[in-house]
């Protein structure tokens, strides 16, 4: 196997279309507000990183989101927020990422800070990224998320705000605890999002149940998903791996993450090749890292040790992600060099 070091493959330039900037606080960042927004922190640090950290498999997917309640909480001033995106920014380009594509949910932040209307949300996380952009050479985007579990009348609202700030969004996607949560019921808002000129995404095919695999389906033809989030349960469905695989929908797969929600079970038991040698276009994320005490190199150095992955598979991962980001032409062309040799 080829060998690589941590210190390469943080070196690596790197493309992260699946991040959540509501979760990607630093640690240092949120042990040191929480007391300031009357959160007390435990008495010891390995009881302070249970309180707010994920760093073990956890029971489902549930019991992740349940946990990221806790650093939720931190969210509580527009300053904190545009601290958040700047420090968020500026972790991933140390990471070796130069293309970027951050996502949040404005009612997930939004929940316990009646401060905090969506308007001031989104533009102080905006303020934070142009911040960053300013002293770093990176190219960033905003996601918006709806949240399924929400009303369908609230869901409107959040995409009638993604449409109405479409300057300063690229794209609406669909998150949240699958189970229960049908995606065809948001069709038409997705629809009108859609045609609106947003690209869209959604989380789907995440969790190991029977109809994950028909859910991804689903996303793609009516609900217009141009890109999948995470998606991995499609290798339990040979049909719709094949569907998925024809019509060129990239899966933003996020190998630690789908083992610390037990996605499946062993690191080894990912389904990444699967995927690759199918053909399906695959391209790699860290999903939460601020949650999850990682970066994206630590989910690249998974890949290394587990499943062999070498320069030349990062390369190619990396080159998809390029092709299908949602972040417009100009500002991608400016670090086409680094994703392509000449020649």
């Amino acid at each position: 196997m080829e060998n690589l070091y941590s210190h390469n493959i943080r070196d690596i330039l790197k493309v992260e279309l699946h991040r959540h900037l509501d979760c990607s606080v630093r640690w240092s960042t949120l042990t040191e507000l929480a007391p300031q927004v009357g959160i007390p922190l435990a008495v010891t640090s390995s009881e302070q990183k249970h309180q707010f950290l994920i760093t073990e498999p956890m029971n489902d997917l549930g019991s992740v989101l349940n946990k990221f309640l806790n650093a939720q909480k931190v969210l509580a001033s527009e300053e904190i927020l545009t601290r958040v995106a700047f420090e968020a920014c500026e972790d991933a380009y140390n990471d070796g990422i130069r293309l970027l594509e951050l996502r949040y949910a404005p009612t997930f932040i939004s929940e316990g800070h009646p401060n905090l209307t969506f308007e001031k949300i989104h533009n102080s996380l905006h303020k934070g990224i142009e911040m960053a952009k300013k002293r770093y050479p990176l190219a960033v985007g905003l996601i918006c998320i709806v949240q399924r579990t929400k009303s369908y009348a609230i869901a409107e609202h959040v995409v009638d705000f993604a449409i109405d700030h479409k300057g300063s969004f690229i794209a609406l996607d669909l998150a949240d605890n699958e189970v229960g949560f049908d995606p065809k019921v948001f069709a038409p808002l997705f629809q009108k999002a859609k045609k609106a000129g947003l690209h869209i995404t959604v989380h789907s095919g995440e969790i190991p149940q029977p109809e994950s695999a028909q859910w991804v389906k689903d996303s793609i033809e009516i609900l217009g998903a141009e890109r999948i989030g995470h998606g991995i349960q499609i290798v339990r469905n040979t049909s719709i791996l094949h569907f998925v695989r024809d019509h060129k929908i990239p899966l933003e797969v996020c190998p630690i993450s789908n083992y610390l929600t037990q996605s499946f079970q062993t690191y080894e038991e990912h389904p990444i090749r699967q995927l690759i040698n199918a053909g399906v276009l695959v391209t790699i994320n860290s999903d939460d890292p601020g949650i999850f005490a990682t970066t994206l190199s630590d989910d690249y150095e998974v890949l290394h040790r587990v499943h062999g992955f070498g320069f030349a598979d990062f390369q190619r991962c990396n080159q998809v992600a390029f092709e299908n980001s949602f972040l417009p032409d100009a500002d991608k062309n400016r670090f086409r060099g680094d994703f392509y040799t000449s020649g």
